[in-house]
């Protein structure tokens, strides 16, 4: 076999080793947000709003829910005394948001000054 005929081979060896399919950038995008991203939005909504309700009106200003995962609402709050303020509310907030959102299943409140 000569130098063409084996450089041959190999490149067809390698075209039919990976075969790429061709997806719709759009089209994955809307089954991201229709499987994944919507249901857990609509979850984390409800958690929101009832913070917003439940939050004192002296705090609110002063912290925002940054994220929520494994069971954990983390809140980044702007100073060391409004972190300390809800550290005294806090069993209580969690306990009336695991009342008004079961589903999320919240099991802890992070406090962390931003």
């Amino acid at each position: 076999m000569d130098e063409d005929e084996r450089l041959l081979n190999a490149t067809r060896w390698r075209r039919s080793w990976k075969t790429y399919n061709v997806a719709n950038l759009g089209q994955v995008a809307r089954q991201l947000m229709d499987k994944r991203i919507s249901p857990q939005q609509t979850r984390f909504s409800r958690v929101a709003e009832a913070w917003s309700r439940l939050l004192p009106a002296g705090l609110c200003g002063h912290c925002e829910i940054a994220d929520i995962s494994g069971g954990q609402l983390e809140v980044q709050v702007d100073s060391p005394s409004y972190k300390y303020e809800l550290q005294l509310c806090s069993s209580e907030l969690l306990e009336e948001l695991q009342r008004q959102c079961p589903s999320v299943r919240l099991t802890k409140i992070k406090l962390i000054v931003a």
